[in-house]
């Protein structure tokens, strides 16, 4: 869709200039109401900070602070040759359930499904024998998935999974497979709990190019362990969300606030 301009974007909102509301927070709430009532659909260009303090007689820093906070939310994205265009809102990822993708995406509704980059067996090296508690040069097998929910790519994963507890789990054809129902159904095998460190740093030029996301733009990473009841690693995994698509969540009890 082409870019709005200042003649065929409707600012119908009334700025009340004499409140207690700022205007940029006025402005950037006009326009969540435009793009929750469908009037801006998610891809649709929004109108350029220039645009806005002009139609709104505002200050640019004002226009400025009020897509800043679209975006930051989730609802907005910017783009070098694109300009700022309207994204699907922030999915909350709360990082106290142990949820597969597939199953995590169903429950929200959207229709899951995955493209497979990789599908290895290699040999266990370093801090992968520690974690999956294998011997060294043990088949690892190694899964490089991009995950989309509803058309659009959502996050980038990579899987170590021990063949040692799970024979003849290489030849299963995850393109079309999920991992965790097969682990399920063929080996009897439940997720229990797991270990999990969350970080932030800038996509990679792959990572920018395969989610359709700018380069450097900021990546949630959760890595984790995955053990059964019986303490027996399941998985070793890297998961890269966009982070202008998800953001994570926790609950922490009062008992550990002194």
């Amino acid at each position: 869709m082409e870019k709005p301009d200042a003649q065929s974007f409707s600012y119908s909102l009334s700025l009340d200039k004499n409140g207690f509301i700022p205007l940029y927070y006025q402005i950037q709430q006009a326009l969540i109401e435009k793009i929750q009532a469908g009037e801006l659909a998610v891809g649709d260009c929004l109108p350029s900070e220039f645009e806005l303090a002009r139609s709104y007689q505002v200050s640019r820093m004002t226009a400025r602070q009020a897509l800043h906070n679209l975006k930051s939310r989730g609802y907005a994205l910017s783009q070098k040759g694109r300009g700022t265009y309207v994204t699907r809102p922030k999915l909350e990822k709360n990082i106290m359930h142990l949820r597969g993708f597939t199953e995590d995406m169903k429950r929200r509704g959207m229709m899951p499904s995955s493209r497979l980059l990789a599908q290895t067996v290699l040999p266990a090296k370093g801090v992968l024998t520690e974690q999956l508690r294998v011997e060294e040069g043990s088949a690892v097998l190694q899964l490089r998935r991009l995950r989309i929910a509803d058309g659009t790519p959502m996050a980038l994963e990579e899987s170590h999974i021990p063949l040692k507890h799970y024979p003849g789990l290489e030849r299963t054809d995850f393109s079309s497979e999920s991992l965790y129902k097969v682990l399920r159904d063929k080996y009897g095998v439940r997720a229990a709990w797991a270990d999990e460190v969350l970080e932030a740093s800038p996509a990679t030029r792959e990572e920018s190019e395969l989610l359709s996301i700018p380069k450097n733009a900021i990546m949630l990473s959760i890595s984790r362990v995955i053990m059964t009841t019986a303490e027996i690693p399941i998985e070793v995994a890297c998961s890269r969300y966009c982070g202008h698509r998800y953001r994570a969540s926790i609950r922490v009890p009062t008992t550990t606030i002194e």
